[in-house]
């Protein structure tokens, strides 16, 4: 085993650590950007060490096509290839299962693709995958696993957990650098409970440096995500880190945190940075919007990254629309601000003030209190009370009717013209049409109706949130941006 974890500081589930690696020490909770070929799109070693990257995740499957483990080996390995003197981490080249499914046939074997290079057929096996991992040279291996989509249900997610688990004794009977590298073992099993706690209970037995929950975030709805991981976060070993895959999101990051998870990954900061979109607390701007055009103001007022010390929203409008410039500024950004994130999971966990850091994190981003119910779910098992940030009518009984029994008058809340003198409704005789008075705007922050009397339609600046499926991370292998649908987009000032 080539890791130290040490427990730094708890709050019920949630924990902060001390995470030791061979080329760099890190602290969790951490989140982990993608360079799937070795670098991250537009950003520079320096850069990325500048905004406190600790981790970096590499692609085995990619790297193996080109420029192939071989040559990585022959040349020092990947952090002399990269100039990348922090962690390293390589994933199993698994997920392609999913991702490039219709170029993958699935055995017992192992996974035979379609290289995307030359066509020809590709055998990864387990052995396979460490053998490359192990030229590679991260300071974390990921076991192959057979990964399926969470939408799958019947006899093939469990055919893949039991898969999963015979191929991690084939990946720890390949690896030669255990003293070197740490292998991690997945716990695979869909939705089915069950299945998870097998997966989870045959991975502990096998006593590896770390473990990570896969086969999430691909498609699976919000409440059955967060449930997986609260079951596994809990059976998992105390003393060793937890790595939920594929997770990029703010608030998952900070659910999951909530939950006893420590580690993340996803392409998701710099893809959506590269659609013109920038991460803020109140969750997403769009830089690419015409009201950008004239704003002289930073991304972020309250961010000291070097970008939004430097340059203005309507600067970067000019470039996202025309330069390859604004995406390496927004990636920049992006990652700063998760990297901030990270930082300040851990410090608020440390100083025993994780629940206000929660709370603070939920009222930036939903400022009108409309917590999304199963975060409110998650984070009551987590033992974090998060009532002051929810809608206060949140504890009104789900029937209006049920009110009359208790007596209370609620129908102001109810009606759109409630407020209205009753008269009103006669304007219907005259043909008179009043329903822009009715409050169209009434779940956007107040300030955005100051437009009108400036005669602009800011509608379209405001996304509400929707609680679509995860998959729409899938988008992102399309270069689709579906960020919008995600989280609040702020196009206009927020006074």
């Amino acid at each position: 085993m080539a890791l130290r974890f040490e427990i730094l500081g708890r709050f019920n589930r949630a924990r902060a650590a001390r995470l030791i690696l061979p080329h760099y020490e890190c602290q969790t909770p951490l989140f982990m950007p993608v360079g799937t070929q070795g670098t991250i799109k537009g950003l520079t070693a320096c850069q990325l060490e500048d905004i406190g990257c600790q981790i970096i995740l590499g692609n085995t499957y990619h790297l193996a096509l080109r420029p192939t483990s071989e040559l990585i080996d022959e040349l020092g390995g990947l952090h002399k290839f990269m100039n990348w003197p922090r962690a390293l981490l390589t994933d199993s080249g698994g997920f392609q299962m999913v991702s490039l499914l219709h170029l993958a046939d699935i055995t017992e074997k192992g996974v035979t693709f379609q290289s995307p290079v030359d066509g020809k057929p590709m055998l990864l096996t387990p052995e396979e995958s460490i053998h490359i991992q192990n030229r590679i040279g991260a300071d974390i291996i990921m076991a192959l696993d057979d990964v399926v989509k969470t939408t799958i249900t019947g006899p093939r997610i469990e055919e893949a957990m039991y898969r999963t688990l015979r191929w991690i004794d084939r990946c720890i009977a390949a690896h030669k650098r255990p003293h070197e590298q740490n292998l991690f073992g997945i716990v695979q099993g869909g939705l089915d409970p069950v299945l998870r706690d097998i997966c989870v209970r045959g991975l502990v037995k096998r006593n590896l440096p770390g473990y990570a929950i896969g086969g999430l975030a691909g498609g699976e709805d919000k409440d059955s995500f967060w449930r997986v991981v609260a079951q596994c976060t809990a059976a998992l070993p105390e003393h060793k880190p937890r790595y939920v895959m594929g997770v990029g999101y703010p608030l998952d990051i900070v659910v999951c945190s909530a939950l006893g998870a420590d580690m993340y990954d996803c392409v998701y900061p710099t893809r959506t940075a590269r659609f013109g979109t920038a991460l803020v607390p109140e969750g997403v701007l769009k830089l690419k919007h015409k009201a950008m055009t004239e704003d002289m103001r930073p991304i972020d007022p309250t961010c000291d990254c070097m970008v939004c010390k430097k340059y203005t929203r309507a600067y970067i409008h000019c470039l996202v629309t025309k330069d390859a410039m604004g995406s390496q500024l927004l990636s920049y950004h992006n990652l700063y601000y998760m990297m901030k994130l990270s930082r300040n999971l851990h410090s608020s966990i440390v100083e025993g003030r994780f629940p206000e850091f929660v709370c603070q994190f939920l009222q930036k981003m939903f400022p009108e209190g409309d917590v999304p119910e199963w975060v409110c779910n998650a984070m009551e098992v987590a033992g974090i009370d998060i009532s002051s940030c929810c809608d206060p009518f949140s504890s009104l009984p789900s029937k209006v009717e049920d009110t009359e029994v208790a007596g209370i008058d609620i129908s102001s809340c109810c009606a759109p013209l409630s407020s209205l003198p009753s008269e009103v409704e006669d304007t219907e005789v005259a043909g008179i049409d009043i329903s822009s008075c009715c409050a169209p705007l009434s779940s956007l922050p107040s300030e955005v109706e100051d437009t009108e009397a400036a005669g602009t339609d800011s509608s379209s600046c405001y996304s509400p949130f929707l609680s679509l499926p995860s998959e729409v991370e899938d988008t992102e292998v399309a270069e689709i941006d579906t960020s919008s649908c995600c989280a609040p987009s702020l196009s206009l000032p927020v006074k």
